[in-house]
């Protein structure tokens, strides 16, 4: 018995120590990328270590950092760097909200692009304390990334790897190559409690680092690669399109059955005492709220790919199609315009909005005006082309002239998000960035 009290405290004095020297180590790490990263400040401290010797190295929920002791004294010993680099890749994790952004895609493929995403920030950091040598299969895919977009996100890699159909040799190789943290701790999609609270943490962390490196690090953000394009496309408004569309409905009555307003027991009432006979019949009326008019103006100035105009409208149409969203009769304005209004397609029903895409034919490719449409508008308001306008859709790249005053209808700058730059739009103007296959 004493013997086995002996191995117990044996144990124990050795496990304390493991994770004393751990501790130390994390803490050192923490404090290197503090250094140089002030701007990190708040994101290096926001996970306190937790020891798991069933963990791969280190990985993060977003709310804890766990390590195997054993692993990170190893890797201690053989790389420091490397330790710099992976806790800096948990963070960034955590900035981005990886761990709750899957969204119903493909589980694997989905953590190799965020291992990429942060990977390719990290190796772009012109700090001593985390540079290594890019190996070539990394130099590789991040050239032909960059052919694809302007800012390496996890959503738009995934998109690319999606479409190229790897096979499981190149897959694996691939994770070879980019993968260094355990993602087994990411909550499983079910886990809305746990993806809220990583949601609430990060998201103010986020935002206030964004704001830090704008104004008291510039110097350091300089030297910080593409690190602030990334937080500034993590930080801004997601919206579902659905969502604000709903900006634009009214209340008005359609000819439906309204079966919130049937009273079952007169029914079966009248036809148990008087035979096929009820006593109510369902309302043949019923109040919904659904888009009846609006403007959608596109910018086909030559800065404005035709090819995402196209997409717009498509995913558009995708929408409008849906029954719960619209009317069966609408007045939509469809106009094209660059630097003055070139088309005006009046769309009354889907039989129309569904011709108008098989037909369409681009008109435009001068400056870019945003006034001209706007005066457009404001003449048929006058003329009472519509009875009540709620609003104006303008899908733009956003460089172009803005009118001086407030419209009297809501107004939306509509951005697809693979050809977005951060713009500014009016104060009065709604700014919204579509995610490819994710919004509409």
């Amino acid at each position: 018995m004493d013997r086995e009290k002996i191995e117990n405290n044996r144990e124990t004095i050795e496990k304390d120590r493991l994770e004393n020297i751990s501790r130390k180590i994390l803490v050192m790490a923490r404090n290197e990328l503090y250094m140089k990263m002030r701007f990190l400040d708040v994101a290096l401290s926001s996970l306190p270590f937790v020891l798991d010797t069933g963990a791969e190295g280190m990985g993060t929920d977003g709310l804890y950092l766990y390590y195997d002791p054993q692993s990170l004294g190893g890797l201690f010993r053989e790389d420091q760097v490397m330790v710099n680099r992976i806790y800096l890749h948990l963070v960034l994790h955590g900035i981005f909200r990886h761990m709750i952004r899957r969204k119903g895609r493909e589980e694997r493929l989905y953590h190799l692009s965020c291992d990429i995403a942060v990977e390719s920030i990290i190796d772009e950091l012109q700090y001593r304390c985390v540079m290594k040598a890019r190996s070539f299969p990394r130099r590789e895919m991040y050239r032909e990334l960059k052919k694809e977009m302007k800012t390496l996100t996890a959503e738009r890699i995934y998109e690319v790897l999606r479409k190229k159909a790897l096979t499981q040799k190149q897959l694996e190789q691939l994770e070879v190559d980019f993968r260094v943290d355990d993602h087994s701790y990411w909550p499983k999609a079910e886990e809305k409690k746990r993806q809220n609270q990583i949601e609430n943490r990060w998201q103010d962390i986020s935002e206030r680092m964004e704001t830090e490196m704008e104004t008291f690090s510039k110097e350091a953000s300089q030297t910080s690669g593409n690190l602030i394009d990334q937080v500034k496309v993590e930080n801004r408004e997601r919206m579902d399109y659905r969502e604000f569309l709903r900006k634009f409905s009214v209340l008005k009555e359609e000819m439906t059955v309204d079966p919130d307003s049937f009273d079952y027991t007169f029914y079966s009432y009248g036809l148990t005492m008087y035979g096929n006979m009820p006593l109510i019949e369902p309302q043949e009326w019923k109040e919904v709220q659904k888009v009846e008019e609006f403007v959608i103006v596109i910018d086909t100035s030559m800065s404005c790919s035709g090819e995402l105009v196209k997409k717009f409208l498509e995913e558009t149409y995708g929408v409008l199609s849906e029954n719960d969203s619209f009317f069966r009769k609408v007045n939509i304005h469809i106009i094209q315009c660059d630097d003055q209004v070139q088309t005006d397609q009046k769309i009354t029903c889907e039989e129309e909005l569904k011709e108008y895409m098989d037909k369409l034919e681009l008109k435009g490719e001068g400056g870019t005006d945003f006034r001209p449409a706007f005066l457009y508008v404001d003449e048929l308001v006058r003329q009472h082309t519509f009875e009540h306008l709620r609003g104006m859709i303008y899908f733009t790249d956003g460089r172009g002239i803005y009118p001086a005053k407030r419209p009297v209808y809501e107004t939306a700058f509509v951005f697809m998000e693979e050809d977005y730059e951060d713009v500014d739009v009016p104060p009065w103007a709604i700014k919204i960035i579509l995610e490819e296959d994710r919004d509409f």
